[in-house]
């Protein structure tokens, strides 16, 4: 990175960086309070609000949301007349999973091989101290010339949509005239990205009744209906010989015209195994960012070990289905509930119920934030423009924020590029990236306060 007054700042404040990244990864701030501590997200909270007053924000708040988890708030006034900007990023996290499957514990942020390893390191811890690292850089070269909010959620990734209600509920709270969510990434590191396009997605839980009760499998099977055997073959319904997705009444009309990603990228980024195909039609970014996609979260039937010889008599499964932007999310909910029921062999008794939800989003990429971040990644990113990419997940808040402040831009930055294995083992973050993205994200905000 060439000499610049604010990447020359920023490059000093990466131990700072570290050191409080360290601090944040160190709670087990997931949200499921069944599973982890609730007293882990309070502590999270109050952290985050300890470093916001530390920064002279003003009004810093814990808010407590319907779903009953803490999102944190703060205020910090700038120049009379200045624009104002909202920042977003969320403090809780996904679980760990197999943690005995980590290479180095996931609440211990760990340095190896180049990267910061920890669970939340990108996703979104990370977004958080880019956050405040851009902020002291501009602190440092004169000073912040725009008003930020910033608001760090406690439930992003249980998508229970507590920040969401609090923000209808209190709807001058986060008005801003552009909204940075710090919770995407870059499409690979060195790549200066935002991302544009959000799917939506809609949750169901299906369940199938044959029996009264399992039944033993050699004196009543052959005859008696297997409630597996019958959801096994209403999930296969769910797809077309080659993988794409086919959902009774659902049709796939989204091009997509930006970022390409190769057949030879994705597979290494997937790590899909030599030999196995991909599944789908279309280029890859279509299949990603803007088409539907159905996947199996998970199955309620007996493990392999200590399986019984059994005929058995219920079965359920969680079925999640991606929506992209154009289609709509209630609709999608109502002509999936009715696939997963009208192909339900054998006139098996089959419920379905729609257990989480979120609209697809699409940004307008033409006003003048971001042409002000195109800017400030070209200072960032020396000698590489930004592109323009979508995003498989879904992140509910863009709608709201876009419903209650229409004229507000919204962009999507981050530290999750595809190196960074968020929600799986051994989740990272490239120092690089982290401070490549500050400097960005202080370019903008020094820029935007002059914006067209």
């Amino acid at each position: 990175m060439p000499s610049h007054p604010i990447a020359e700042t920023v490059a000093t404040l990466m131990p700072r960086a570290r050191t409080e990244l360290a601090e944040l990864v160190a709670f087990k701030s997931v949200a499921d309070f069944d599973r982890f501590p609730r007293s882990e997200s309070e502590r999270a909270a109050r952290w985050v609000g300890d470093a916001l007053r530390a920064e002279g924000f003003q009004d810093v708040e814990i808010l407590d949301t319907p779903d009953g988890t803490q999102s944190v708030y703060g205020l910090l006034p700038g120049p009379e007349g200045a624009p104002t900007v909202l920042l977003y990023a969320h403090y809780d996290v996904q679980p760990p999973l197999d943690e005995a499957a980590w290479t180095t514990p996931p609440f211990t942020l760990t340095d190896r091989e180049g990267r910061w390893y920890g669970r939340g390191a990108a996703d979104c811890k990370g977004g958080l101290i880019m956050h405040l690292t851009a902020l002291r850089a501009l602190k440092a070269n004169g000073g912040v010339p725009v008003s930020v909010k910033i608001i760090v959620e406690g439930s992003e990734e249980q998508g229970t949509g507590g920040l969401e209600r609090y923000a209808e509920q209190h709807p001058e709270l986060l008005r801003a005239d552009t909204v940075v969510i710090g919770d995407t990434g870059n499409f690979r590191v060195g790549v200066p990205t935002v991302t544009a396009t959000l799917r939506g997605m809609t949750l169901v839980r299906v369940q199938i009744d044959t029996l009264a009760g399992n039944l033993h499998s050699g004196q009543f099977g052959g005859a008696a209906p297997d409630a597996l055997a019958a959801l096994i073959r209403v999930l296969d319904s769910l797809r077309a010989p080659d993988g794409s997705t086919r959902v009774d009444g659902l049709t796939d009309q989204e091009t997509w015209e930006g970022l390409d990603y190769t057949d030879e990228d994705f597979r290494s980024d997937a790590r899909v195994l030599d030999g196995v195909e991909l599944i789908g039609s279309g280029s890859v970014a279509e299949r990603l960012w803007s088409r539907y996609a159905v996947t199996v979260l998970g199955i309620d039937s007996p493990s392999v070990a200590g399986a019984t010889p059994s005929v058995h008599a219920n079965a359920a499964a969680l079925v999640s289905l991606r929506v992209p932007p154009g289609g709509d999310a209630t609709e999608a909910t109502k002509l999936l509930r009715a696939h997963l029921e009208a192909h339900t062999p054998w006139g098996a008794r089959v419920r379905s119920e729609q257990v989480g939800q979120g609209q697809a989003f699409r940004a307008d990429t033409s006003g003048p934030g971001y042409t002000a971040m195109a800017r400030a990644m070209a200072v960032a990113y020396p000698g590489q423009e930004m592109q323009i990419a979508g995003q498989g997940g879904s992140i509910p808040l863009c709608n709201t924020l876009a419903s209650l402040y229409p004229e507000a831009e919204i962009l999507l930055i981050g530290l999750s590029e595809p190196s960074a294995s968020i929600h799986a083992v051994d989740e990272s973050v490239s120092p690089e990236e982290l401070e490549r993205m500050s400097v960005a994200e202080a370019v903008f905000l020094r820029d935007y306060a002059t914006r067209d």
